[in-house]
């Protein structure tokens, strides 16, 4: 009878080694072909090249840091450019054992604590730890928990479109900028807490909105069922799931509406809009995207829907700064 050593994982990483008493071959899985001849990789070879790829990023990520970057001193006797393994492993609090089965690509599964923390110690900018995170196939928990910063390319899109409302948003509808017809028309985001500035949020517990969006009850309940399907894809990120628990804490009638687990695309729609100076004004919402990618942002601009709510929209610009009262 054989004995097979076990899959090499986290914490299989400091223990002494199996001794395996016979070889145990392993059937060789065929690369499936398509009608065009190409080959198709099986899904355990693209595990290992996801390995290979993440080992051979981190040496080369190593190999960039002095030890001097890091508070290291450098030794009379150091023949490795960069750091040494058992030093990345020091800086990072991870076993050295595991850790050099991470850059050796032997690693089973790489958790989010531990490539959080490699990646800390590395030094890596954002960039590199997206790129490190979508190699180990994990997400990355820090993902979005943050504000990001608008770039200027984005605020010059979003200033351009007046007399048009716009403003720049990402996934979960935090309004990150917002032109000055936007701030005339549903008030200034910028007089808010960081923390309340965002759509869905607003839906729920602004007054002014509930006030002034006429299809208010009907444009929170499809904004829940998008956020849900939009939720899909970011479950485990602590900045959806802190939203949410916040909306879920603060209104009973969030709580029945998410309760339904409604889903809902992303669309293009028409919606009306009470100014008390300018009246009644019916806007499309139409959303532009920066990006394929995480941190999606995209460009929110709302086109007036007939002739006379863009004559409406021409006023509003005439008027002074002077923000409606809230």
């Amino acid at each position: 009878m054989t004995t097979a050593a076990p899959e090499q994982t986290e914490e299989t990483a400091e223990r002494k080694p199996w001794r395996v008493r016979a070889t145990v071959r392993t059937p060789v899985r065929t690369p499936r072909t398509t009608e065009t001849g190409e080959t198709t990789p099986t899904p355990g070879r693209n595990t290992e090249i996801r390995r290979r790829e993440l080992a051979a990023f981190l040496r080369s990520r190593r190999e960039r840091i002095t030890p001097e970057q890091v508070g290291l001193p450098r030794g009379p006797r150091r023949r490795t450019p960069g750091l040494r393994r058992e030093e990345v492993a020091q800086l990072s609090a991870v076993g050295v054992t595991w850790y050099t089965w991470i850059e050796q690509a032997r690693a089973a599964h790489v958790s989010a604590q531990v490539l959080d923390a490699v990646a800390r110690a590395l030094l890596m900018d954002p960039t590199e730890r997206a790129h490190l995170f979508a190699l180990a196939g994990t997400t990355d928990p820090r993902t979005e928990a943050e504000c990001p910063v608008a770039s200027k390319t984005a605020l010059k899109v979003v200033e351009r479109l007046a007399p048009y409302p716009a403003s720049l948003q990402n996934a979960r509808y935090d309004v990150l900028a917002a032109n000055r017809p936007y701030a005339q028309l549903f008030g200034d985001p910028a007089e808010l807490p960081p923390a309340d500035r965002n759509c869905l949020w607003l839906l729920t517990t602004s007054e002014r909105w509930r006030r002034d969006f006429l299809d208010r009850d009907e444009m929170l309940r499809d904004l829940i069922a998008k956020y849900r399907a939009g939720m899909a894809e970011h479950v485990a990120e602590p900045a959806w799931k802190q939203q949410l628990n916040r909306l879920l804490g603060v209104s009973a009638e969030f709580r029945e509406l998410w309760g339904r687990h409604e889903v809902a695309p992303m669309s293009p729609h028409v919606k009306r809009y009470r100014h008390p100076v300018v009246g009644l004004v019916r806007l499309e919402h139409r959303n532009m995207w920066l990006a394929p990618q995480a941190p999606a942002h995209r460009v929110v601009a709302y086109l007036p829907a007939d002739e006379e709510s863009e004559e409406r929209l021409e006023r509003l610009a005439e008027l002074p700064d002077e923000r409606p009262a809230g």
